[in-house]
């Protein structure tokens, strides 16, 4: 969106890649039904025989359910085409509003400030991020939005949307009425479980599947953000929606498939990238019974160790990429961290990953 990646560098392997290791890509195919009897899946053109079946689905938006919501000019981002009529659209607009508190709204909001552009976020939830972070980042993105000029509705939720000659009109539950040129909505995402379900395999906000991602049914397999799945070293049955839950779950099953059994442990982790700050998390906050402050918010550069019963069960970082792998560090290999030494700036991290 800031037009600093080539279009070309976006994919993550190129044609050749396919063709050097033999695997027969077929695009523009949409997979309409399986046959798990006959071990098939259907296509429009042909059937296709397997003996293992991985789905890798991953997710579509989640539409505004409002009248207006689907108004041409109304932006989610899902593909590069979405991001490129995102980027048309700030080349002209003076106003945006993002609907959505998340990552994708936030991220946007920063692009358009940094273009000054007048920005609104309206978030439905008592604080930004609710779903991903503690109330401590949250109030930290939120000082960070407001002080780049972002003016935040929270607690707040949109009633409709209409298209008025000088741009949108969003009208509120509350009964107010916003203007803008253009809208972003960012509220989530649902994921694509319609063939596994309509197949008879076991669904539930996504394809449940277990610790080396078998299906209900022992030939199919599925990976990435279309699952739900228990997490063993967190001890959380989740569903994620994130590069490396798809890479690593990715691996268990195609390592599974082929007979070697290699079960999904992977602590996840995310970033988020917003205005010059680099929002980095690893494990969860969500059940967490104390929260440790490493450093200053005010410098702009911090950490948040969470601990459940005095265990580390997750690491929110703020422009301190070492605190973010020695958190990946502490909690893949199960490495003991006390609530004070998370504390004690002036105690090396590196010195506790080596006892």
């Amino acid at each position: 969106l800031e037009g600093e990646l080539d279009r070309e560098r976006l994919p993550f392997r190129p044609e050749t890649f396919f063709n050097k290791n033999d695997i027969q890509l077929h695009l523009s195919e949409p997979v309409t039904s399986l046959d798990l009897e006959q071990k098939t899946i259907v296509t429009d053109s042909r059937d296709y025989h397997f003996d293992k079946l991985a789905l890798a689905t991953g997710t579509r938006v989640r539409r505004l359910p409002i009248p207006g919501g689907d108004l041409p000019g109304v932006h989610y981002l899902r593909t590069v085409d979405d991001a490129d009529g995102i980027q048309r659209d700030l080349a002209i607009a003076k106003s945006l509003i993002a609907i959505g508190g998340g990552f994708i709204g936030l991220e946007i909001a920063a692009v358009a400030r940094k273009r000054g552009i007048d920005v609104t976020v309206i978030e439905a939830q008592e604080r930004l991020m609710e779903r991903a972070v503690s109330p401590i980042i949250s109030e930290y993105f939120a000082s960070l939005h407001q002080g780049k000029g972002v003016t935040l509705l929270l607690q707040t939720s949109v009633a409709q949307v209409e298209q008025k000659e000088s741009g949108f009109s969003v009208g509120l539950t509350d009964g107010k009425t916003l203007s803008a040129d253009m809208i972003v909505a960012g509220i989530g995402a649902l994921p694509n479980v319609e063939l596994a379900s309509a197949a008879g395999i076991e669904c539930d906000n996504g394809i449940i599947v277990d610790s080396v991602g078998m299906t209900s049914n022992m030939n199919v397999f599925a990976a990435g953000d279309c699952t739900m799945h228990h997490n063993a070293k967190l001890d959380v049955r989740h569903r994620l929606e994130s590069v490396q839950n798809a890479v690593d779950q990715a691996k268990t099953v195609a390592a599974t498939m082929v007979g070697k059994n290699k079960p999904y442990e992977q602590v996840p982790w995310f970033w988020s990238d917003q205005y010059d700050k680099k929002l980095q998390m690893v494990g969860t906050s969500r059940d967490a019974d104390l929260a440790v402050t490493r450093g200053e918010p005010e410098s702009g550069a911090f950490s948040v160790f969470y601990f459940k019963n005095e265990k580390l069960i997750g690491v929110d970082s703020v422009n301190q990429a070492k605190d973010h792998m020695f958190g990946r560090k502490f909690l893949n290999n199960d490495v003991p961290l006390t609530s004070a030494q998370a504390a004690d700036t002036a105690l090396d991290l590196k010195t506790i990953t080596a006892q």
